[in-house]
């Protein structure tokens, strides 16, 4: 049973993580995708690297860990939101990353799925269908919202990299697990922001430009340094070191359904605060993800579905 005071802790890692996409679109009004993300992970590294220890792991997995939830991950979420895609829209749509977990799953790690979550997939992969096709042919829709596949498409590739990053820490904690030590999450991270700023500041130099990169430098201000502060240290600092604990005292079952509620907190920020508004069919859409995304975690808890061969690994979902 979680208590009222790590209840408190959970929901508040949810607002944060569901605001922080609204943060992101604000803070892209003042500079450029690639060099936002390169300031972010500079500020989640340092000082933090000089007081935080190593995690137990070899390099290659903080490496890797880097490039594909680092730069792949919010590469695309950044450029995909700078294109045009509704900060609260992209929460929802970047929750498909359980679908590419779940995928990858079965073909890195062999694992087999339960008859529920192959259900719930089906479901989910059709919200992204409905909210992808809201913006192919305009002719079908009076209202249209914001969305248009190239913002749509780079965030399912954000999620296919976030997808890809969880499989590599389930593989970390494996390894470590076997040679006798124990994983730390938290630390992990860290260390990790250490591989995409480099990465990022090249992509900024060969997509933005030089004169695009002076010119945010000059203009930097208040507003731009505040949006950066809070990707780092709310959104990963905090975010990330209060779950990390929660899910250290806590069954990952238990913990793992909260992250559910972030794309409430997303929809509802970027509405009060953008004014982003959804259309009939987006609001669909995202309540076939939603749906889909239950399923997958509860389901077979719920509707005691077999699994095809084995029971499936628990699948730990990691935060933006």
């Amino acid at each position: 049973m979680i208590s009222l005071r790590d209840l408190f802790l959970a929901l508040t890692v949810v607002i944060v993580w569901g605001v922080n996409f609204t943060v992101i679109k604000l803070g892209l009004n003042g500079m450029p995708p690639m060099l936002l993300g390169c300031f972010r992970f500079l500020l989640v590294a340092f000082p933090a690297v000089l007081i935080i220890s190593p995690p137990a792991v070899p390099l290659r997995w903080i490496i890797a860990y880097g490039l594909t939830a680092g730069v792949g991950q919010f590469g695309f979420l950044f450029y995909a939101i700078e294109q045009g895609m509704p900060a609260g829209l992209a929460s929802v749509v970047l929750q498909s990353q359980a679908i590419f977990t779940l995928l990858f799953a079965s073909l890195f790690l062999h694992e087999r799925w339960f008859i529920s979550q192959l259900f719930g997939l089906i479901i989910a992969s059709s919200g992204l269908i409905v909210i992808g096709c809201s913006r192919v042919d305009p002719a079908l829709y009076k209202t249209l919202g914001e969305t248009h596949m190239i913002g749509f498409t780079l965030t399912l590739c954000g999620a296919a990299f976030w997808g890809l990053s969880n499989i590599l820490v389930r593989s970390a904690w494996k390894q470590a697990n076997t040679h006798g030590k124990q994983f730390n999450m938290f630390r992990f991270i860290i260390w990790s922001s250490l591989v995409p700023p480099i990465p990022f500041l090249l992509l900024s130099l060969s997509l933005e430009g030089s004169e695009t990169i002076i010119d945010s430098l000059q203009n930097f201000n208040i507003f731009s340094f505040g949006s950066i502060a809070y990707l780092a240290f709310g959104a990963t600092l905090l975010g990330f070191g209060i779950w990390s604990s929660l899910l250290s005292r806590y069954p990952a079952g238990h913990i793992a359904p909260f992250s559910l509620l972030v794309p409430i907190f997303g929809l509802l920020t970027a509405s009060l605060v953008l004014g982003e508004q959804l259309t009939v069919q987006q609001w669909q859409g995202c309540a076939l993800v939603m749906a889909g995304l239950l399923i997958i975690i509860f389901g077979n808890r719920v509707l005691g579905f077999r699994s095809f061969r084995r029971k499936l690994s628990k699948t730990e979902i990691l935060k933006p």
